[in-house]
C-alpha cells in the first residue's frame, strides 16, 4: 500500500483505514505519538492573561519612575518613615501646577502624568488642589480640563512624541532627531527684554553698548499671563527638571515648561541631567522658563517692537519666550541668568571653551564666531571640559552645561571627527536639509539657513571629561581672526592688556568676495559676549584679573586670521601654525622664550617657536608694503580706541587707577 506521507519515523500519516475525517471529507492529520523517552522542544508557553490589545500593550514597558525612598526629617520607632510613590508624585505634580498658576486664577491647572494619547495605558493621579486659596471668580472652561504633564521625558519618548505630533521632524540616517525651528533660525537680540526694577537698576548694565533692554514689571507679568495661559489651554505640556553648572556647590535649579517635545530634548542635552535619585528630592526650582514660542506676544503691548519677546524677570526668577520657537534663546537665556547669579557669589560666568592636559593644565579659549574656538578647544591630546559656557570658583572651573551646540554648516568628518560622530540617536540637528529618501544630511545645503546646528550631550564627545569640573586654569587665550593681518600671530599679554582686550572682544569679519575684493570689517563683543552679559563688562574683567593673578595664570593673544597683508592680499595664518603655537601655550614653552615689542598695540611677541617659521611671528615682516602696513595698523588701533570710548569713563570701585592702567594698555599712537 503506497504511503502518502514520510516514510521512517514521520511527524505524522495519512492512513486509509479507519481514516479520521476533516472538514469536505478531507482525510485528517494525525501527529504521532512522541516515545515516553523523548523530549519535545518546542517553545509554546501558557497565553497571555490579557483580555484587550491595550492590556497586552500595558505589559510591554516596565514602570520606570525613580523609586528610592525619601527619608523624612524625623524618623518614627527608630526607622525611617517613607513618602509613597503616589505621595510624592502628588508634591511633584503640586510644585508643576503652581509653577503652571496664573496671575488672575492665582492658582494651577490641573494637572496629571501621562500622554493623553495613552490614557488607557496611563493611570491618573488626582488632580492637584491648592486648599490655601479657593478662587471664587475663576470659574471657566480652563477649570474643567486636564493638563498632561509629560515630565523629565527619555531621548526615546520625546522622538516618539516629535515624529507622532510635530510636523518637520525625522530621524535622519545616522539616527539623530532633523526638526525645524520654525520661522526664527537664530536668536533675536533686539526682542529680548529684562525688567527694570529697584534692584536691577542699580546692579545691571543699561545704556549705550548694552544687551539688555528694559522692560516694566507690569509687562512682563502681561506677556507671562499670555504664555501661562496658551501653556494650560494645550493637551499636554513638556516639564523638563534639570541642572546648571558641574560644581555641586553651585548648582542652579531649572525648570523648561515647554509645549514641543523638540524644545524639551533639546534642553534634555544643555543642561545636566539629573540622577533619579536627584530628582525625587528636585523640589522647587531656582529658575523657570515658560516657552510658549509657538504663541505670539501682543505687538501693542507697551515695550514690545515686534511678535517675538524673550522677557527675563530676575526678581521672580523666571523667564517668558513668545513668537519664536528657535531653541537657542532657552541655553542663552539661561547664560544671562548665570552671568547675574554667578558674579554675586564671586564666581565669574566665562563664554569661553575650556580643555585640560593630562597633568591637570587648564586652558580657557575666548572667541567670537570664525575665531576657531571650537577647533583649538577640541584636542584629541586633552580632555574636554566644555565647549561654550563656564564658571570659576575657587574651587576651579566648571561647565555650566550638560551638552554641546555645534554649527553645523559645512560639517565633514575629516574636519571636525568628534562633532561628526556624536550627531547619532539623541542629537537633535536644527533646520538641516537631508536626503528624502535615504535621510542623509547634506551639511553644505543652506536651503533653511546658514545657521544650522546640532545639539548632543557632551559625553558624546570621547576625550570629554566627566563630571566636568577642572582646576584652576594656568591660561587664558583670546582669539581674534584679524582679518587685516596686522595682529602678531601670538602675543603674550600683561594683566591690564589682558583686561583691555577681554573687554574689546575684538574679531574681523570678512565681507564676500563675488563683486571682488571687500574691506574687512572690524567686530567687537564686550568679554566676547555681550549679547549674554548682565553686569558692566569692567565688572567681569576686574573679577577674571583678580584670578589670574590669585592663582598665577598668563594671558595671551593669538591671531587666526591673515599674516602678509589684510584679506585679498595676505594669506591665513595655516591651522599647523596655530596649533603649534597652542600647544607651546600648553606646554609651558612660551613662558621661557625670549620676547620683543611691537608698536602702536604694544605687544610681546616671542622671537621663536619651536615648528612655526620665526618670519611670521612679527607681522612687520610679512608685509612687502611696509607703508601699508603701517597705514592699517593705525586704522585697526584707531577703531579699538572708538570701540573703548564706551567704557573709559566707567570707574571700577571708588578709584579709576585700574581703568587707567587698562586703557595705557590699549594702542597708542
Amino acid at each position: 500500500m503506497a504511503s502518502n506521507g514520510p516514510q521512517n519515523g514521520g511527524d505524522f500519516s495519512f492512513a486509509t483505514s479507519n481514516v479520521a475525517k476533516g472538514r469536505n471529507g478531507l482525510p485528517k492529520i494525525q501527529t504521532a505519538k512522541e516515545k515516553e523517552d523523548e523530549i519535545c522542544h518546542d517553545d509554546s508557553a501558557p497565553p497571555v492573561k490579557a483580555q484587550t490589545l491595550d492590556e497586552l500593550h500595558s505589559l510591554q514597558k516596565k514602570k520606570s519612575a525613580p523609586t528610592t525612598p525619601i527619608k523624612s526629617p524625623q524618623a518614627v520607632g527608630g526607622f525611617s518613615s517613607l513618602i509613597s510613590e503616589e505621595e510624592r508624585q502628588k508634591q511633584q505634580l503640586q510644585s508643576i501646577s503652581a509653577s503652571l498658576a496664573s496671575l488672575t486664577r492665582e492658582t494651577g491647572p490641573k494637572v496629571v502624568k501621562g500622554d493623553p494619547a495613552r490614557s488607557g495605558e496611563t493611570p491618573r493621579l488626582s488632580s492637584v488642589t491648592h486648599h490655601h486659596y479657593t478662587p471664587s471668580f475663576a470659574v471657566s472652561d480652563s477649570s474643567l480640563k486636564f493638563t498632561h504633564i509629560l515630565y523629565n521625558l527619555s531621548p526615546a519618548e520625546l522622538y516618539e512624541q516629535a515624529i507622532k505630533y510635530e510636523k518637520g521632524s525625522f530621524i535622519t540616517s545616522t539616527g539623530a532627531l532633523a526638526t525645524l525651528s520654525g520661522a526664527k533660525t537664530g536668536r533675536s537680540p533686539r526682542d529680548k527684554r529684562v525688567v527694570k526694577d529697584e534692584t536691577t537698576e542699580d546692579e545691571l548694565w543699561w545704556g549705550k553698548g548694552s544687551p539688555n533692554i528694559e522692560m516694566d514689571e507690569h509687562t512682563f507679568l502681561v506677556n507671562r499671563e499670555r504664555a501661562v495661559d496658551y501653556l494650560c489651554s494645550l493637551e499636554k505640556v513638556f516639564v523638563n527638571d534639570q541642572f546648571l553648572n558641574w560644581d555641586p556647590n553651585h548648582r542652579i535649579k531649572v525648570r523648561i515648561v515647554s509645549a514641543r517635545a523638540y524644545h524639551s530634548l533639546f534642553m534634555h542635552n544643555m543642561c545636566i541631567r539629573p540622577t533619579p535619585e536627584e530628582l525625587e528630592n528636585f523640589g522647587t526650582p531656582d529658575f523657570t522658563i515658560y516657552n510658549a514660542g509657538q504663541f505670539p506676544c501682543n505687538r501693542y503691548t507697551h515695550y514690545m517692537t515686534s511678535s517675538t519677546s524673550i522677557d527675563l524677570n530676575l526678581a521672580r526668577r523666571e523667564m517668558v519666550i513668545l513668537g519664536t520657537q528657535y531653541a537657542g534663546e532657552m541655553k542663552k537665556g539661561l547664560f544671562s541668568v548665570m552671568h547675574y547669579l554667578m558674579p554675586k557669589r564671586g564666581i565669574l560666568s566665562l563664554h569661553s571653551g575650556c580643555n585640560m592636559g593630562k597633568e591637570g593644565d587648564v586652558a580657557l579659549f575666548f572667541g567670537l564666531s570664525g575665531t576657531g574656538k571650537t577647533t583649538l578647544s577640541t584636542d584629541h591630546n586633552r580632555y574636554l571640559i566644555g565647549d561654550d559656557e563656564h564658571c570659576w570658583s575657587d574651587n576651579g572651573v566648571s561647565n555650566i552645561e550638560g551638552g554641546c551646540y555645534a554649527k553645523c554648516i559645512d560639517l565633514s568628518g575629516e574636519k571636525e571627527p568628534d562633532i561628526w560622530n556624536a550627531i547619532k540617536f539623541g542629537t537633535v540637528l536644527e533646520n538641516v536639509v537631508f536626503d528624502e529618501h535615504y535621510r542623509e544630511v547634506d551639511y553644505s545645503d543652506k536651503s533653511v539657513t546658514e545657521n544650522t546646528r546640532a545639539a548632543y550631550p557632551i559625553e558624546y564627545i570621547p576625550n570629554a571629561k566627566i563630571p566636568c569640573v577642572g582646576p584652576h586654569p594656568k591660561n587664558v587665550i583670546l582669539l581674534a581672526c584679524d582679518a587685516f593681518g596686522v595682529l602678531p600671530p601670538v602675543s603674550k599679554l600683561s594683566m591690564a592688556q589682558t583686561m583691555y582686550h577681554f573687554i574689546s572682544g575684538y574679531t574681523a569679519l570678512v565681507a564676500g568676495t563675488e563683486d571682488g575684493i571687500k574691506e574687512p570689517t572690524a567686530t567687537f563683543s564686550a568679554c566676547f559676549g555681550a549679547a549674554f552679559i548682565m553686569l558692566h563688562p569692567t565688572k567681569y574683567a576686574a573679577m577674571l584679573a583678580e584670578k589670574m593673578k590669585k592663582h598665577g595664570a598668563t594671558g595671551w593673544l593669538v591671531n587666526t586670521g591673515w599674516s602678509g597683508g589684510s584679506y585679498g592680499s595676505g594669506n591665513r595664518i595655516k591651522l599647523p601654525y596655530t596649533r603649534k603655537i597652542i600647544d607651546a601655550i600648553h606646554s609651558g614653552e612660551l613662558l621661557n622664550a625670549n620676547y620683543s615689542k611691537t608698536e602702536v598695540f604694544g605687544l610681546e611677541i616671542p622671537t621663536e617657536i619651536n615648528g612655526v617659521p620665526s618670519e611670521i611671528l612679527d607681522p612687520v615682516n610679512t608685509w612687502s608694503d611696509k607703508k601699508a602696513y603701517k597705514d592699517t595698523l593705525l586704522k585697526l588701533g584707531g577703531l579699538f580706541k572708538k570701540n573703548f570710548e564706551v567704557f573709559q569713563n566707567y570707574k571700577i570701585g571708588t578709584e579709576s587707577k585700574l581703568t587707567e592702567e587698562i586703557l595705557a594698555a590699549g594702542p597708542n599712537f
